[in-house]
């Protein structure tokens, strides 16, 4: 059974950092497309971010690039999202994903990002 739990949301300041990770079960990570999305209240939900393939490519919404770096820990079987220099139109809340994909009976639970002086 594929579980995926969220963690590391929580309230920001502009500017700031936040770390999300997702641990995984029920599959391995080493070459399994994994990823994140985002869905702020009455708005779509957005994908984020995506990380592909043995060769560990990855994948980012333009609206994050270069302030979100997503990674994976193939031994703790966890995937990361860093998030820096966030800002108040980031706040949402965050799911992982398995296979990067839409169907939500593949994400977990997510975690709550709120940027807000």
């Amino acid at each position: 059974q594929v579980q995926l739990v969220e963690s590391g949301g929580g309230l920001v300041q502009p500017g700031g950092s936040l770390r999300l990770s997702c641990a995984v079960s029920g599959f391995r990570l080493d070459y399994r497309p994994i990823g994140w999305f985002r869905q702020a209240p009455g708005k779509e939900v957005e994908g984020v971010s995506c990380i592909t393939g043995s060769d560990d490519g990855a994948h980012y919404a333009d609206s994050v690039k270069g302030r979100f770096t997503i990674s994976r820990d193939k031994d703790k079987n966890t995937v990361y999202l860093q998030m820096n220099s966030l800002k108040p139109e980031d706040s949402a809340v965050y799911f992982c994903s398995a296979d990067c994909s839409t169907n939500k009976d593949y994400w977990g639970q997510g975690t709550q990002v709120t940027v807000s002086s």
